[in-house]
């Protein structure tokens, strides 16, 4: 009798749950529905990509969940909202197609767009091809922070530039979106091999806590010396940035924020800083109390990206760089607060490894399917980067008369293929498999993601439309 009610337990709890998240799900769409119907715009691509932000956002909850109760059902939960959501996401790059007249790969919101697609579309693939039920669990957090990106990106749709009314510009941008997504899949199944080939919790701990103190760090350098912390000011009727000059952003200084962040920051390297301490001290114990830091640094995360949103939403502030008060937005400032909602979701990540290590080795392929899984996927995203290389040159001849310019996009490409080039000449003639081909997969995958994103806001250039 006691056996079974311990084993209806889990049941009711995976019961209460589902309905919960379920109810929230039906919530927010049906308001969605009936704010688009009061304003008579049923069919537009920020209702449908609002809907697939929805279902994404309730399939990361229920692999979260997955982690906190070890239920199996929330998988399969998070399997349907995953399907659902991609219904949506389809729709919007047909929307987007059809509006723009060309596919939607001219700016940084439409190849965002098109980078989601492809990741949920690979995501579902091999979850259902090759059984890796969990992908999701990396894959899925990306996928919803993407999403939660583009609703913050100028969405306007404009003229092509003379230099992108060109077929290539279809080739070359297909062949790249296509080529992050695999990276990216890539990057999810060499995680989960490290998870299935017994790398300890401490070294996820430690570089979970190394990622977020980057996080931090760059959020820091917005910090006043009055305190507060300095963003964009924006001009909501226009919706755009405020230029002080003709390169230089109009800033505004929101007050104490600067100092909460600071306060994060050290939160969020407390645990590395006792990681290294018990290493080098040889203290087991060490790494209980580096989890406690840690779990209380994911709980002052939430406190920091609330009273972000809360303060960067609402209200004008003071400029250091003119007299007067103005405004500012979440969309000034997409790249922040993508950065505190990745860090959540990294340190969620890392929490349900903690937790449910056991049920998610229990629900993984053995470490070598997985191994090779990685191999395939960068197999198939290597030749991909090499054609997205070739096409890109081939057409910046055409356009500017000169197959290669060194410029920043065209630098990071390169540097994106020869570390993709060197996992498989490591992996062909050395015999590379295991954990160091894992640790290059995902070294590749944050050489995309700087090519990608780091390098269009921080190295323009001749790309820097895109």
């Amino acid at each position: 009798m006691a056996r079974a009610r311990a084993e209806s337990q889990p049941v009711s709890s995976g019961n209460l749950l589902t309905v919960l998240v379920s109810l929230c799900v039906v919530f927010l769409l049906f308001t969605a529905f009936l704010g688009a119907v009061k304003s008579g715009a049923m069919y537009t691509e920020q209702n449908l990509l609002y809907a697939a932000l929805i279902l994404y956002g309730a399939a990361t909850a229920f692999y979260l969940g997955f982690g906190v109760t070890g239920i199996p059902r929330y998988v399969h939960a998070a399997s349907f909202a995953t399907a659902f959501g991609f219904l949506f996401n389809t729709l919007a790059v047909g929307h987007r197609w059809y509006v723009a007249g060309n596919p939607p790969f001219s700016s940084i919101y439409e190849m965002l767009l098109s980078f989601v697609w492809t990741l949920v579309a690979l995501t579902i693939f091999v979850e259902r091809r090759y059984h890796v039920k969990v992908i999701g669990t990396v894959t899925m957090p990306l996928a919803t922070l993407s999403v939660m990106l583009i609703q913050l990106l100028p969405s306007t749709v404009r003229p092509l530039m003379p230099a992108l009314q060109s077929t290539w510009l279809h080739i070359h941008v297909s062949l790249a979106m296509l080529a992050y997504a695999a990276c990216a899949v890539s990057f999810a199944l060499a995680m989960m091999f490290l998870i299935q080939d017994r790398l300890r919790t401490e070294t996820f701990l430690a570089a979970t806590s190394a990622f977020l103190v980057s996080i931090y760090i760059g959020v820091a350098s917005r910090f006043d010396p009055s305190g507060g912390l300095r963003l964009i000011a924006w001009d909501a009727q226009g919706k755009q940035e405020i230029f002080f000059s003709e390169k230089a952003r109009l800033m505004v200084v929101i007050p104490e924020l600067g100092w909460m962040f600071f306060l994060v920051l050290a939160a969020v390297l407390a645990p590395l800083v006792l990681y290294f301490w018990a290493t080098a001290n040889k203290v087991e114990s060490a790494m209980t109390w580096a989890n406690r830091a840690f779990f209380v640094g994911a709980l002052l995360q939430v406190v920091g990206l609330s009273a972000f949103i809360l303060r960067a939403r609402e209200g004008t502030y003071a400029s250091p760089q003119v007299e007067g008060t103005f405004a500012t937005s979440l969309a000034a400032s997409p790249f922040i607060l993508a950065g505190l909602v990745g860090g959540l979701f990294a340190s969620a990540l890392y929490l349900l490894l903690l937790w449910r290590r056991s049920d998610l080795e229990r629900m993984l392929p053995p470490s070598d399917t997985l191994d090779v899984l990685t191999y395939k996927t960068i197999g198939i995203g290597f030749p991909l980067l090499t054609l997205m290389i070739a096409a890109g040159a081939y057409w910046a001849n055409r356009t500017w008369g000169s197959y290669w310019s060194w410029d920043p996009k065209e630098t990071w490409a390169l540097i994106t293929w020869l570390v993709y080039a060197g996992y498989l000449h490591m992996r062909i003639t050395r015999g590379w498999r295991g954990r160091r081909a894992a640790f290059f997969a995902i070294i590749g995958f944050a050489v995309v993601l700087f090519t990608f994103f780091g390098v269009t806001y921080l190295l323009p250039g001749l790309h820097a439309y895109a």
